[in-house]
């Protein structure tokens, strides 16, 4: 990407004005899936917040009709059903279809989710255009190859990925775990956007008697679930051997998957008395989730995993593998027990300890709706005001931190650091802040959690969320 064009990105991104930004896509809801899920809460949010969005995607079926409102508006382009996924389509290429409606109505920005032959032509476009583009790298298609007999194939497919990103302005990814892998395979230009959940739909409270009697389990019947799409890449099959080994120290388990997908009728073969459940959305998923006892998931392809912190939000121990999302909340035996990366026999271990052991279950349930420390600081900014003083601050932050290489680093926007604050405080350790705009952060965190304000600019809380900002703050009227 040429100097003017990051210029122009830089100037676009640091306006004040409401942004036109186009949302390229091959998933949308009514989709269910994690991409199209969290793309919908992101347009949501955008909209919400003043901005125009134009989201382009594959016509659904022949009566889809694009949805249209003040500001937000659909255009629909050809697709076709995704092989081994018949439920989804996947865009065709429409360079030339894309370039006519960008040069009628040109957005300030771009944003492409999906790298498939819709995103690819939604990218060669932009860029004759000259109109900055931003990625999202969601889903590890290059390890999906070994589980469908192209193993070969990882090498070209991560090849492609890599060309694709790197041709953006920038590329966002959930995870500093996934940025470090990305880093080391060449990706250039990736930031880090976590991922939240509405604790008002996932929540403990929505546990449900009724549907645990549906499934067939009393008050002292362990309940495993797995919310899923039912497919290769997910592991499954390891979920099945951990549980049946459980069963064989407790009769009456149960095990419950959610979703749905190719390897449905298979699983109902090697596992006759699971329940499936099919897809479940909202305030249902939510009761799912709940009323089960503990979570197992031993997929190894994800970026994230959504339903990781679902199920964490509705109070329910974890079961995973160190990677993606669990990786970085799940701390065993607080929230949780994590096995090392592709130790399936640890998986079935930790099975059986979660399993078996009540007790153990409860400390790690209330761990899960309690804030996870990692040893984590987060640097909080805001580009668009005092620039100098976020750079200066910014390379002073990351020096001292190669001094403690037991603490993580992170970054996160003034915007979304207020909203996880608000929702999610459990996700920081530590906030610095950068500039003046720091003050929100400070008096924010001391007004919800209390703790003891320093005159410095900020806010210790030993049990919460600490905050310290360099330039001042106005944390201790709010905390004496």
């Amino acid at each position: 990407m040429n100097a003017p064009e990051n210029h122009y990105l830089h100037a676009v991104l640091n306006t004040k004005k409401p942004l036109r930004i186009c949302v390229v896509t091959e998933t949308y809801p009514p989709d269910i899936n994690g991409v199209a899920h969290t793309l919908s809460k992101i347009v949501q949010a955008l909209t919400s917040n003043g901005h125009t969005v134009c989201l382009v995607r594959p016509r659904h079926a022949l009566h889809d009709f694009p949805n249209n409102n003040d500001n937000f508006s659909e255009y629909l382009v050809q697709g076709f059903p995704i092989p081994f996924y018949k439920q989804l389509r996947m865009g065709l290429p429409a360079r030339k279809v894309l370039t006519r409606l960008w040069l009628e109505q040109k957005p300030d920005v771009v944003h492409i989710a999906t790298e498939g032959p819709l995103g690819w032509s939604a990218l060669k476009a932009a860029k004759s255009l000259h109109i900055p583009v931003s990625t999202d790298f969601r889903t590890n298609f290059h390890t999906y190859s070994e589980h469908y007999g192209v193993g070969w194939l990882g090498g070209l497919i991560m090849g492609y990925l890599r060309r694709f990103h790197n041709a953006a302005n920038s590329t966002m990814v959930p995870t500093s775990q996934l940025r470090r892998e990305l880093v080391s395979e060449g990706f250039e230009r990736l930031h880090v956007v976590q991922r939240g959940v509405d604790t008002h739909v996932f929540s403990p409270m929505k546990r449900s008697h009724a549907l645990r009697a549906a499934w067939g389990a009393t008050k002292t019947t362990t309940v495993a679930i797995c919310v899923s799409r039912l497919a290769a890449e997910k592991n499954l099959h390891l979920v099945i051997r951990a549980f049946q080994a459980l069963k064989l120290k407790q009769h009456d388990a149960k095990l419950v998957f959610v979703g749905d997908g190719p390897m449905l009728d298979q699983l109902k073969v090697d596992a006759p008395d699971a329940i499936f459940a099919g897809f479940r959305t909202g305030e249902d998923l939510a009761a799912h989730y709940a009323s089960a006892d503990m979570f197992m998931f031993a997929s190894l392809t994800e970026t994230f995993g959504n339903v990781t912190i679902e199920a964490m939000a509705s109070g329910l121990p974890i079961v995973a593998f160190n990677h993606a999302a669990a990786g970085e909340i799940i701390e065993s035996g607080v929230n949780g027990i994590l096995a090392d990366s592709n130790d399936e026999a640890g998986f079935m271990e930790a099975s059986l300890k979660l399993g078996q052991d009540l007790e153990l279950r409860s400390v790690c349930a209330k761990g899960a709706k309690k804030r996870n420390k990692k040893k984590t600081v987060t640097l909080c900014g805001k580009t668009n005001v005092l620039t100098y003083a976020f750079d200066l601050w910014e390379r002073t932050f990351y020096k001292v931190a190669k001094n403690y290489p037991d603490i993580k680093t992170d970054y996160a926007h003034v915007d979304a650091t207020c909203m996880w604050m608000v929702k999610n405080p459990e996700w920081f350790d530590v906030i610095v802040t950068d500039n003046l705009f720091g003050d929100i952060i400070t008096d924010l965190g001391a007004m919800i959690q209390g703790g003891m304000g320093i005159a410095a600019g900020g806010n210790i809380n030993p049990n919460g969320v600490s905050m310290f900002e360099p330039i001042g703050g106005s944390a201790p009227k709010y905390t004496g």
